[in-house]
This record gives C-alpha cells, structure tokens and sequence, in this order.
C-alpha cells in the first residue's frame, strides 16, 4: 500500500470517476443514432459507451464511415444539454478536499477539454486541481495513454510516483503503458477484470474509501 508521501500527484478520470454522466452520455448519443436513422437502444444498453473516445464508440455503433456524423450529431447535444445531465459521485468533494490539501491533483480525460473544464466549474470541483487535461475537438489525445503521456510531460510529473484513478480498462492501460500506479473506481462503469487485464489488483466500491486505499 501506498501513502500520499509516496504518490507525487494524483490523475483523475471524469466520466464514472468523479461523476456520472450516463443520463447525459447515453441521451446523446440516443439523440445521434436517431438522427442519423439507426436503431436506437435503450440508456442501460449504452452504458459502455461511457469511458472510451467517441470515435471508437460509433465505430462500433455505426461502422467507421459513419463514425464522425455520429460524434457530429452527439455533440450537437452534449455541448448544450448533455454535458450537465451529470452528478457527481457521493463523497468526491469531500475525498478532494482531503486530498488537495496534501498532493497535486490533476484530471486526465479522453473527454474534449472544453467540456472538461465546463463540467468541473459547473459541479464546482474545479477548485481542487492544480491542472486538467482531455482531447481536443479534432480527436487528438483522445487515446489515454497518449494523454496521459502528455499530461506527465507538460506537469514534470515522475511516472513512477504517479497514480491514476479511473473506471475503464482505457484508464488501466493508460497508466500500465506510461509506468504509472493505478486504483480502479469500481464504483463507475469498469469491472474488476478490466483492471486485472493491465496487471492492477486494486479498486474501490465507493470513493469514500480511495484515502485509505492511497
């Protein structure tokens, strides 16, 4: 086990981490398939959708070709409504006040930093992070072990002091491929074979339990 003298900084997830958005994600993306004449699923079907980029998503949804015009459509309702179809998880503001105070806290995100930063001041937690990072519009770092990569450049951040937080597999293997430690929010939209698969064997139900865990 670690403790906080031990980890440099702390990287967060959003989406199934500090809150969940699947009201807003699982709308949206109902919205794209039904403007784009595709079969529409219902939320609790859409529910993996949550965590990985939005391209990879409709590719799966749509196929390839069509991929874009469904991240298209998504957006077009995301970036005015579904973005605060969201609540944060029970106990986070007070797990980051707790730990604010202690290490650096940052938030990796394959989400578009844009709305990143939109959602965190919405739910005023932006307060708590010393800096944030996510995708751009074009896609680019949408991959979490690029971002993470990158977030560890631009912070001087030593790989091996860090640790990530996350709920999808995305997040295990971001932190596996950049040698940093990882703590799985099972809580969120992830299993516990998700982080097994990157050689990770630890994970909390709730968050009120990630202090102790660190």
């Amino acid at each position: 086990m670690q403790n906080t003298d031990d980890v440099s900084a702390i990287f967060f997830d959003l989406d199934g981490t500090l809150t969940d958005p699947k009201e807003g994600i699982t709308g949206c993306v109902q919205f794209a398939l039904e403007n784009m004449g595709e079969t529409v699923p219902a939320k609790d079907e859409l529910t993996w959708c949550i965590g990985p980029p939005l391209l990879e998503n409709f590719s799966q949804l749509v196929g390839s070709e069509r991929a874009q015009e469904g991240v298209d459509w998504y957006r077009q309702r995301f970036s005015t409504i579904g973005l605060f179809e969201n609540k944060v998880y029970e106990g986070i503001p007070e797990v980051l006040r707790d730990l604010a105070g202690r290490i650096p806290l940052y938030v990796a995100s394959s989400k578009p930093l844009v709305f990143v930063d939109q959602i965190l001041a919405h739910f005023s937690l932006d307060g708590f992070f010393t800096q944030t990072f996510g995708s751009g519009l074009d896609g680019s770092l949408a991959d979490k072990s690029e971002l993470l990569a990158h977030a560890l450049s631009q912070t001087g951040v030593d790989a091996q002091g860090a640790l990530m937080i996350g709920d999808r597999r995305h997040d295990a293997v971001g932190a596996q491929n950049n040698g940093m430690d990882f703590i799985g929010a099972l809580y969120g939209y992830g299993d516990i074979d998700e982080y097994r698969a990157s050689g990770f064997s630890r994970w909390v139900s709730s968050p009120a339990a990630l202090p102790a865990l660190i």
